[in-house]
C-alpha cells in the first residue's frame, strides 16, 4: 500500500483536486446555507460544529434540521437521515472493486469523505477497476484528491455559516434557502426516468401525509418511494426476461 506522500505525488491527485475545485464554489455556498440552518434551529456552536464534522452529509443535516427544531424523537431523526443517505450504500458498493485492495482503515476514511459529486466525477473518469498496481494507484490518487477538496470546501462553507449565523437576520429566509439547496441535490440526482418517478411519488406522499406528527410524512414518503422504485425496477426486469 502506498504512503500518503506517494498518493499525493501521483499526477492523478492534482487532476482530482483541479476537477473538484471547479465545483467548490457551489459546495461552499451549500455548506454556508447548511451551517446557518443548523445554528438557527437552536443548536449551540459546539453542537453545530460537531454535527458538521461527524455527519458530513448536507442533505441529511438539512432533512434532520426541521425534526430537531420540533423536538422529534431521536429515532425519527436517525431514521430520516438514514433514508436520505441510503444512496451512499449504492455508491460504496460500486466503489468497492476500485478500493478493495486498500487497508480497512484507509477504506473507512474514504467512506467517511465519500460525496455525491466525488463519486460522479470518479465514475465518469474511470469505467473499470484497475488491472495492475499502476492503475489502482492512479485511481486512489484521483479519488483522494477529489474527496479531500470536496471535504475542505464543505467544511469552509459550513464553519463560515455557523460563525455568521448570528449576524444574519432571520428575515433573509434561511429556511427557504435550505429548501433550495435540497432541491438542487434532488434535480442533480434525477438522472433517469425511474428516479424522477420515485421523486414524484415521494413528493406526493409527503404532501398527502403532511398532517402526520413529528414530520413522519418525510419518513413515510421515503419508504413508499423506495418500495415503489424497487417494484417498478423488478417489473421492468421481468418484462425484459419475457421479451
Amino acid at each position: 500500500m502506498k504512503t500518503w506522500r506517494a498518493v499525493t505525488n501521483n499526477p492523478e491527485f492534482a487532476i482530482g483536486v483541479r476537477e473538484m475545485a471547479h465545483a467548490s464554489l457551489g459546495i461552499v455556498a451549500w455548506g454556508l446555507t447548511t451551517g446557518m440552518v443548523l445554528s438557527n434551529i437552536g443548536l449551540s456552536t459546539f453542537e453545530a460544529v460537531f454535527m458538521t464534522l461527524v455527519v458530513f452529509a448536507g442533505s441529511a443535516q438539512l432533512a434532520a434540521a426541521p425534526l430537531i427544531l420540533v423536538g422529534a424523537p431521536l429515532w425519527v431523526i436517525w431514521a430520516t437521515a438514514l433514508c436520505v443517505n441510503l444512496r451512499f450504500i449504492v455508491f460504496s458498493a460500486h466503489m468497492q472493486p476500485y478500493l478493495a485492495h486498500l487497508s480497512r482503515g484507509r477504506r473507512l476514511l474514504y467512506s467517511y469523505i465519500l460525496g455525491d459529486l466525488s463519486y460522479v466525477l470518479f465514475t465518469k473518469r474511470y469505467h473499470q477497476p484497475g488491472k495492475d498496481d499502476a492503475e489502482r494507484d492512479a485511481h486512489e490518487a484521483y479519488w483522494f484528491g477529489s474527496i479531500v477538496t470536496n471535504w475542505i470546501a464543505w467544511m469552509v462553507g459550513s464553519m463560515a455559516g455557523i460563525a455568521l449565523a448570528s449576524w444574519i437576520p432571520s428575515s433573509w429566509g434561511l429556511g427557504f434557502a435550505g429548501i433550495l439547496a435540497l432541491l438542487g441535490v434532488t434535480f442533480s440526482l434525477a438522472s433517469s426516468k425511474l428516479r424522477i418517478i420515485a421523486a414524484l411519488i415521494a413528493g406526493a406522499v409527503a404532501v398527502m401525509a403532511f398532517a402526520m406528527p413529528l414530520k413522519l410524512n418525510i419518513l413515510t414518503a421515503i419508504a413508499v418511494a423506495v418500495a415503489a422504485a424497487l417494484t417498478l425496477e423488478q417489473g421492468r426486469g421481468f418484462v425484459r426476461r419475457r421479451v
